[in-house]
Formats: structure tokens, C-alpha cells, sequence
């Protein structure tokens, strides 16, 4: 799909010192998104218990453009989707500061912010919408309710719908990106995506179905779920990451890594024995803490 993307750039502040100054902020559709026209939820940011910043009820998706220092930028290009459960994004820990990392590289990264379901407008509903989360992940996890939706239908069928509008945002995001990439000093032929969680999920949608224009160079899903899907034939290499003891992902990552595999695609798979689900660059004491260097070395690898 080719869409006339009107580029009106907002500025706001950079976090990191060592970045450019400002940052532009992109709305990835012209006037209200497809899909989503008449929703009226108000975007909300706050920070959760560890002070981390969060945003939820998004309703215009965004790309926020990292620039790297112009002495150090390679052409590559890495959207980078954050996690929530399609109910918030940790903005901080699976967002800001991976991009931040990956500009300090060289790379232009590109922060995705896409759509997410109502979680409502107080904290309580919030809570309740998160209690209805976890509910739907036990029932996933298990084993008496394979092949069953996800808690109820109602939940279930939301989650389909969120999770294609998301998905949608991911391809807009890659089309923009190599549209405009001379703008940025980007190869067109150098622009990935990558997501943790539900971001992993949106980082799946253009990788299994694209148009040429919003095809994926390359993709990393991050501890992203996944279900037996078929691997296109152009499909581009995967940097598979999840942990060990990460009940969510774990499995769906080695099952994700073999599809690629059986299909004579390349991929890179790493499980560390422990980190858990959702851990982005939080530090935790384990190896899994330099797990972004590896994703530089595989890029490198790849000539990217």
C-alpha cells in the first residue's frame, strides 16, 4: 500500500546528552489511522514502580527519530517496537534506551510507538485491564488449554484486533523509513525492525506479510511469542533472543528459529539460561545483560 505520508515534525527533548540535541517525532499516518478512527482514549505517561517510563492508550502512533553523530553513521536503520502486552509500552527500558544504544553505533533508530488496546482512563481500570492480561497469559501457558483462545472470547478477540493494527504500524513504519531515507542518510536496503514482546509481535507482521515497499531487511524479535505460521519466501534473516526460563517466549523462540531454519532462511538463535521475560536493558547481574552486544555483532555479520 502506498500511502502520501504529510511529515509534520514535532520536537521534543533528548534524553540521552550524547545524542543530537532534539528529536523528531513523526505521526506514521495522515489524519486518523486506519482502523482506529473513532477511538476516543486519552494517551497516558507515567512511570511504574522501578520509576521507568511507561505510555499507554495510544491512539496516534509515532516513529521518534534517534540520529547518530554524522561521523559515525553507517546507513542502517533499526525500528525498534517496545513491549506491554498491547496494553503499554515500556518506553524506557525496551524504547528509549535501545535506541540511544544503537545511535551511539551509527544507526538511525526509528521508536515506535503503535497503537495499544483502552486500558482505560484511571488507574483502577488499568489494573483491572492488566489482571485481565495476566489471566489470559496463565490460561496460554497451560498445557489443558492448548489450542483454546486465550482466557475469554471477548479478550481473545480484542487481542487479534489490536495485534493486526499493530502489525499495520509496524509495515507504515518501514514504509516511511525507506521513503525518506535519503532524507536521513539511510540505505534503503539497510532497514530493520525489531520488538520485545508484544513489539516482537508487531516486529512478525511485516516480516510474514509485506508489500515491497514495507519488507523488513532484517528483524530481531525480542522473547516474542510465536504460533506455527509459514515463512514467506523472501523472508529476511531473524536475530532471535529469549531466555531460558522465560515461560512466555521460550519455547516459541526455538520453534520460531527452526521454521526459519526448515525453510533454508538464515537466523541466529540465543537462550541464556536466565533473564526471564520483559528484562530489555535492565540490568540483572547475568550474562543476558550484554545481550544488545551480540544483536551489534550479528548486524555487523550481516553487513548491516
Amino acid at each position: 500500500m502506498k500511502n502520501t505520508i504529510v511529515l509534520a515534525f514535532l520536537l521534543v527533548s533528548a534524553v540521552s546528552p550524547g545524542l543530537q540535541a532534539q528529536q523528531q517525532v513523526i505521526p506514521l499516518w495522515p489524519g486518523a489511522a486506519p482502523g482506529s478512527e473513532n477511538w476516543t482514549q486519552k494517551e497516558v505517561q507515567y512511570l511504574n514502580d522501578q520509576k521507568q517510563k511507561m505510555i499507554r492508550n495510544v491512539v496516534i502512533p509515532t516513529l521518534t527519530v534517534y540520529k547518530p553523530d554524522p561521523a559515525k553513521a553507517n546507513g542502517t536503520a533499526v525500528i525498534v517496537a517496545p513491549g506491554g502486552g498491547f496494553l503499554f509500552l515500556s518506553w524506557q527500558t525496551e524504547g528509549t534506551e535501545v535506541a540511544e544504544w544503537l545511535a551511539s553505533k551509527g544507526i538511525t533508530a526509528f521508536l515506535l510507538k503503535y497503537r495499544l488496546n483502552n486500558s482505560g482512563e484511571t488507574q483502577e481500570e488499568f489494573q483491572k485491564a492488566m489482571m485481565a492480561l495476566f489471566k489470559a497469559i496463565s490460561a496460554a501457558n497451560n498445557p489443558q488449554n492448548a489450542g483454546k483462545p486465550e482466557g475469554d472470547i471477548s479478550h481473545h478477540e480484542a487481542m487479534s484486533a489490536i495485534t493486526m493494527l499493530g502489525r499495520e504500524d509496524g509495515r507504515q513504519a518501514i514504509r516511511i523509513v525507506r521513503k525518506h531515507a535519503a532524507e536521513w542518510g539511510i540505505n534503503p536496503a539497510k532497514i530493520g525492525i525489531m520488538g520485545f514482546s508484544a513489539g516482537g509481535m508487531v516486529t512478525l507482521g511485516p516480516v510474514l506479510q509485506h508489500d515491497q515497499e514495507s519488507r523488513p531487511d532484517f528483524a530481531a524479535p525480542v522473547y516474542t511469542p510465536w504460533s506455527d505460521t509459514p515463512v514467506p519466501a523472501d523472508a529476511p534473516p531473524l536475530f532471535i533472543l529469549v531466555a531460558g526460563d522465560d515461560q512466555l517466549a521460550a519455547q516459541g523462540s526455538i520453534a520460531m528459529y527452526t521454521a526459519w531454519k526448515n525453510a533454508r532462511k538464515e537466523a541466529e538463535l540465543h537462550v541464556y539460561a536466565k533473564g526471564g521475560h520483559g528484562f530489555g536493558m535492565q540490568k540483572k547481574g547475568l550474562p543476558v545483560d550484554s545481550w544488545i552486544e551480540r544483536f551489534w555483532e550479528w548486524m555487523k555479520a550481516q553487513g548491516f
